[in-house]
């Protein structure tokens, strides 16, 4: 399964926040969004970058299931 990245979404959803007020507020690319949308992997210092916005953890916006 590897990285799913539902528990981001689901912070932004109750934050009533869209994907580009998302990005403009963290400062991401939107390569990057697409790639948290697709559940692809990024950069330890995007992740750090949202953890601080949101002020949570990273177990808090991302889960991994390793592929059997």
């Amino acid at each position: 399964m590897g990285f799913s990245y539902n528990r981001l979404w689901k912070i932004l959803i109750d934050k009533e926040m869209n994907k580009t007020e998302f990005q403009k507020a963290v400062g991401l690319s939107p390569t990057t969004v697409a790639k948290l949308g697709k559940n692809e992997t990024v950069n330890m210092e995007v992740l750090a970058r949202i953890c601080d916005f949101l002020e949570c953890g990273i177990e808090d916006i991302l889960s991994y299931t390793p592929k059997e």
